[in-house]
């Protein structure tokens, strides 16, 4: 990518700026207003057509001004991630701070609330997954009987998420079989992760014939099908409110909205794929992995036990989203979330 000289960055990022605050295509005569630099209108028109033919700029339609592309808000974006502030705009960070500290105790509600913070603090989409099913590390698991050949199954992991589900048996275990083989397995798997979990079942399950003591098979049945419960937990947040944004004044544009949330399972996995990176990751327009996000950008980040990466967070907006205000939201969030859960 050619570097932009100073001049050329300037103008590229007042037009930015105003396309962000006014959704207009921005035209000369406001770059002129709106720069610091002393240039003749004619001057700055030559720019912006240098600008668009190096693919920064789009005009919508002739005599129309010009409007920013991916390409110019990824060379934006960048810049402002190399000069990012972290202490930017402190009061809003403290009461965001204070917010999730109010809740920090439950982390299903932590997580939870996350996603409405952010889309509350942000004005767009807010989005938080629980960590990692594969991640949570068991503390406890629990039988419950609850009906003939039916059994309930609670699982509580390391972190403080609790799930259960009422599943069926062919054996009408009696309580205290249940409580038995819910010992056995505390025993045996406390401390280890689910997928360590499902790695021993499935290599002492593949060896039964080995195995004469009916507790213990009937324990690695019971325990694979409780932690068939635990999938991944998406939160999204803030879809009615995104509606008053000019961006999504159509139907269309609100079709194409819901079209890019409605699977959740797509979001998830690409929340997944950012768990590999450190720090704030920007997704701008095409730059999204799927098709109907192409006119959204997508900010987000990670959180830790101060061991392990757990799960994302993010904000999910149109391209002309306030990268600036976005950026500090979704990087204070996340490490405020990463204090609260290395501090349990």
């Amino acid at each position: 990518m050619m570097e932009l000289n100073e001049r050329n960055r300037e103008i590229l990022w007042s037009i930015i700026q105003s396309y962000i605050d006014l959704n207009e295509p921005v035209s000369s005569h406001q770059v002129t207003k709106k720069c610091s630099l002393r240039l003749s209108p004619a001057t700055i028109r030559n720019i912006m057509a240098d600008l668009e033919k190096q693919g920064y700029l789009n005009q919508p339609y002739t005599s129309a001004g010009r409007v920013p592309t991916d390409k110019g808000y990824r060379v934006y974006v960048n810049a402002l991630i190399k000069e990012y502030d972290p202490s930017f705009n402190k009061d809003t960070l403290n009461e965001l701070t204070c917010k999730l500290e109010c809740i920090a105790k439950d982390i299903n509600r932590l997580i939870q609330d996350t996603s409405k913070t952010l889309s509350m603090f942000s004005r767009y989409l807010g989005v938080a997954t629980l960590p990692k099913p594969s991640e949570m590390i068991l503390r406890r698991i629990e039988f419950i009987k609850h009906k003939k050949n039916q059994v309930l199954g609670i699982l509580i992991s390391e972190e403080g998420i609790v799930r259960d589900r009422i599943f069926s048996v062919e054996e009408n275990f009696f309580q205290k079989d249940l409580d038995k083989i819910a010992e056995y397995l505390n025993y045996e798997f406390k401390g280890l992760t689910l997928e360590e979990i499902s790695a021993k079942i499935i290599f002492q399950v593949s060896t039964e014939k080995t195995i004469c003591d009916k507790l213990i098979s009937n324990a690695l049945k019971l325990c694979n099908e409780a932690i068939a419960v635990v999938n991944n937990e998406l939160y999204i947040d803030g879809i009615y409110e995104a509606f008053d944004l000019p961006d999504f004044a159509n139907m269309a544009r609100i079709r194409e909205l819901f079209n890019a949330i409605k699977d959740k399972h797509l979001i998830i996995k690409f929340l997944d794929e950012i768990m590999r990176f450190s720090g704030v990751q920007v997704f701008i327009g095409s730059e999204n992995p799927f098709t109907e996000m192409k006119d959204l950008s997508i900010v987000a980040s990670t959180y830790h036990d101060g061991r392990r990466t757990l799960g994302s967070i993010g904000i999910i907006g149109p391209t002309r989203m306030n990268y600036s205000d976005v950026i500090s939201i979704v990087d204070h969030t996340a490490k405020t979330i990463t204090q609260i859960l290395s501090a349990k």
